[in-house]
């Protein structure tokens, strides 16, 4: 009852606080793509990704009833660092769900807007900034004045009154909203006393420590969390958190409490209570983790043993079971986005051979599918025919002969092209097949197969298929260990048959290691390049975004595998891109453009639609 009770309290007190309106909510998750292209196509940074915001607990003044019932006390204010625009995860603030995605959008133009602007010294809260960057948004998207109008409009009545403040801060307050209505108008706010709480931060605004510019108590590391890669069923309000490196805590004496049970004497009635064990998972790791502000990485002391600070890395297999390096390995460049520079040598890419790769032949399972294949494609196979009415051939064309005749007959010039020619006409063109073989294949995509294993039945179906058209074609997969070792499988090279050796090295393959994507496509590039076809054709399987153990897994790494995709295009190459990461629509169009890439619904469907993409491709 008492639970019924406070349930029945807490959702009457959070409706009567009000600042949310759960019914008209709009989350990031849905709006993720539409704003990443439309934040691009208002000239923001192609490099940065759309991802969700931290929410900080702010210190301003809220009216009585938010604190009586624990609202407001943490906000999830829009920000933007060198990598990432963070963007709410969730906005509810209007009761009008069109209001809620028109902010997701204003913040976006705003964001884009913040390139154009220089820092402006003496701007603590960002305030000029944010007034310079709405005007200039204004000023090259008129169309967006009415959206901006509106969310103004809506907005004002949710900030607290001006009645309900000091003198002071009443003035302050005025200073924002005219700041809000008339942007520009603002040159700094009116002084208030000492120990006076900071303003309502704005919705409508960037956060001031993207910015640089925010007082030292706001200033944190933010820690840019990865993009979900999990399932569709997971929480639609994913965030980042803020994190700190902190030493190790010195206090090593606890305290021991000691009490004989056998003293105590109690009453017990067998009760029916659906608890969790110690063994059972904690279901509520996950909404614990999202209710902390900060999370803290503690560093081990410096007095410990070496052999306390020794990592162990499992992902290393020991040297009998490791693949086998061919040669000293090949020095590569790779694109410093920082330095604005091309380090030469930068990276080695190490080639490698399976050590337990034997001849097998088709799997069972995937031989029905391959033999649909066989008849699907062999109908792309060239095939010879006769061109009639040649100047010169090795047969008569029988009908032009009549047709020469019946023209000399009536006094005409009879057309002398009186031959047959046999005409052989061949698929000019070569494709070369790049899979990501990193550790996170290794993941389950239902009870029976991994990502590693889709991936596998894919380029067995995708050489079945190729074997019925004749073309030229390679496969190769790749992993990396930092840059010095950036591994490459030659699975099937271009003047190889393929036979079950081939299939052999295929089916040997097993996922390990990290996702070095730059390097990987400049040794591809460099392999395609040499084949003399019309048409050359890099296809990239991938599950996931570039990275590495070093700072490749940021957007150096992003970066750099953009100048490699540019490198390729150079060379006459095609490049494509087909993944199964739902997050790709976020880093992939600055990659590979709008047009050059695919994103997969379900992982079981690369097998089937690999060979159907390579047909489009080349059609």
């Amino acid at each position: 009852m008492e639970e019924w009770v406070g349930k029945l309290w807490h959702r009457w007190i959070t409706r009567a606080a009000g600042g949310s309106h759960p019914e008209a909510a709009v989350t990031l998750k849905s709006m993720n793509r539409s704003l990443g292209i439309y934040f691009r196509a208002l000239g923001g940074d192609p490099g940065l990704r759309v991802a969700a915001a931290t929410a900080d607990a702010h210190e301003h003044r809220r009216s009585w009833l938010s604190r009586l019932a624990g609202t407001g006390e943490r906000l999830t204010l829009a920000r933007r660092d060198q990598q990432t625009l963070r963007l709410p995860p969730l906005l509810d603030a209007f009761p009008d769900p069109g209001l809620n995605r028109d902010l997701y959008f204003w913040l976006a133009a705003l964001a884009a807007s913040m390139d154009g602007i220089t820092p402006i010294a003496n701007d603590p809260w960002g305030i000029l900034r944010n007034q310079a960057a709405t005007r200039l948004a204004l000023n090259r998207w008129p169309g967006l004045a009415a959206r901006y109008q509106r969310l103004v409009a809506a907005y004002l009545p949710l900030r607290l009154p001006q009645t309900s403040l000091p003198a002071e801060e009443a003035a302050r307050e005025n200073a924002l909203r005219s700041a809000l209505t008339a942007p520009g108008s603002v040159t700094e706010l009116p002084p208030v006393p000492p120990g006076t709480p900071p303003h309502q931060p704005v919705l409508l605004w960037l956060h001031a420590d993207s910015l640089g510019q925010a007082p030292a108590k706001a200033a944190r590391n933010d820690a840019g969390g990865t993009e979900s890669q999990g399932s569709p069923q997971q929480d639609a309000r994913d965030e980042a958190h803020r994190a700190e490196k902190v030493d190790s805590p010195t206090e090593k004496n606890g305290v021991l409490m000691y009490f004989r049970a056998e003293s105590l004497l109690s009453v017990a009635e067998f009760v029916r209570v659906n608890r969790s064990v110690d063994d059972e998972p904690d279901d509520n790791a996950a909404d614990l983790a999202r209710n902390m502000e900060q999370l803290s990485l503690a560093t081990p002391d410096q007095g410990e043993r070496i052999a306390s600070k020794v990592r162990f890395d499992l992902d290393l297999p020991s040297a009998a079971e490791d693949d086998v390096p061919l040669g000293a390995g090949i020095p590569l460049p790779e694109w410093d986005y920082r330095k604005n520079e091309l380090l030469e040598d930068h990276v080695r890419v190490q080639e490698m051979a399976s050590r337990h790769a034997v001849p097998q032949g088709l799997p069972p399972h995937l031989r029905r599918t391959a033999k649909r294949l066989h008849q699907q494609f062999a109908a792309l196979q060239p095939a010879r025919r006769w061109l009639k009415g040649q100047a010169e051939g090795s047969e008569m064309d029988l009908d032009a002969v009549v047709r020469a005749f019946s023209d000399r007959a009536t006094g005409r010039h009879p057309d002398e092209q009186l031959y047959l020619s046999l005409e052989k006409r061949e698929r000019d063109l070569a494709c070369l097949v790049l899979a990501d073989l990193s550790l996170s294949t290794d993941s389950w995509v239902s009870n029976d197969a991994r990502v590693i294993d889709v991936i596998r039945d894919a380029l067995l179906l995708f050489g079945e298929a190729l074997r019925s058209t004749g073309d030229r074609f390679a496969i190769c997969g790749f992993s990396s260990l930092r840059r010095q070792q950036v591994r490459f499988h030659r699975l099937k090279d271009f003047d190889e048959p393929f036979n079950d050796v081939v299939r052999g090295r295929v089916q040997a393959i097993r996922p390990g290691y990290y996702t070095r994507m730059g390097a990987a496509i400049r040794h591809a590039s460099q392999l395609l390049a040499k084949q003399a076809a019309g048409r050359r054709i890099l296809l990239l399987l991938s599950d996931g975004k570039p990275n590495d153990l070093d700072l490749y897994d940021s957007r150096y790494g992003i970066e750099d595998t953009r100048a490699a995709i540019h490198e390729a295009r150079k060379q006459g190459l095609i490049p494509f891109c087909l993944t199964i990461d739902r997050e790709g629509g976020g880093y992939l169009p600055h990659l590979f453009g709008p047009a050059g890439y695919t994103i997969l619904r379900s992982p079981q469907e690369l097998p089937a639609h690999l060979p159907m993409f390579y047909a489009q491709l080349t059609r």
